[in-house]
């Protein structure tokens, strides 16, 4: 077995509860993983750039910086997977998690196999697809893609995308002129569980949007068919 099959996933868990960091810490080194704390906001961000962890669990409820406000900053510095951990059920938080950067969130209390199905499924999600494309797709003269470099090329500027982005906008390419639906966007971005929460890939889809289409209220791109699912332009027969 080589060092890298050997290696842990880290995950650093920020919560200002000893007892909750605890109770997390005992179910993921449990199931195989590393395990570090951060205390605070401040502290995390720290620990982000010091211990470069696979993955961070961020409660929202901290005193002085708070889940949001880290996050924020966690964005300008990382593209690391963030789970969100919150009392609230409320959709806004949820929501405005989400817009912020993060990539899932669970909500207080949870059970030690939910907690560490999230976190399985959104490590498997933030990796490289595994039969990328290698030649460079030329859409249109204004859109241009390369899955494998990782690059996406808008009006010969180059446009950043998180890594969800990236792997829906993946599973659609790889589908161009067909509707993929909704629950195999789903499962094949998200994960098998997540097949329901269909505002997951709204929400996703309008980012792709507003980074890819001239109008996002009017795309070419990437287009809705209600109810059924979304299309990627088939470029090959405008070739």
């Amino acid at each position: 077995m080589t060092s890298n099959a050997r290696r842990r996933q880290r995950i650093l868990v920020v919560d200002d509860e000893p007892r909750m960091i605890d109770f997390i810490r005992l179910n993921l080194e449990h199931d195989g993983f590393e395990v570090s704390q951060a205390e605070s906001g401040l502290v995390a961000l720290e620990q982000l750039r010091d211990q470069l962890p696979d993955l961070v669990l961020l409660d929202i409820m901290m005193p002085d910086l708070n889940g949001f406000e880290t996050l924020k900053l966690m964005r300008e510095i990382s593209t690391v997977p963030v789970i969100m951990l919150t009392a609230k059920g409320e959709e806004d938080d949820r929501v405005r998690g989400l817009e912020l950067g993060a990539d899932d969130y669970v909500t207080k209390p949870f059970s030690p196999r939910e907690l560490v199905s999230r976190v399985r499924a959104v490590l498997r999600r933030t990796q490289m697809p595994s039969t990328p494309m290698h030649e460079l797709i030329e859409v249109d003269d204004r859109l241009k893609i390369d899955f494998d470099r990782r690059e996406i090329w808008v009006e010969d500027e180059l446009v950043k995308l998180r890594p969800t982005e990236y792997r829906l906008l993946y599973h659609l390419v790889q589908n161009a002129g067909w509707v993929v639906p909704h629950e195999q966007l789903l499962a094949k971005v998200w994960g098998y569980e997540y097949r329901d929460e269909t505002h997951y890939l709204r929400l996703y889809i309008n980012y792709l949007r507003q980074k890819l289409e001239t109008d996002p209220a009017n795309p070419v791109y990437i287009q809705t068919e209600r109810g059924v699912g979304y299309r990627f332009i088939d470029y090959r027969r405008q070739a």
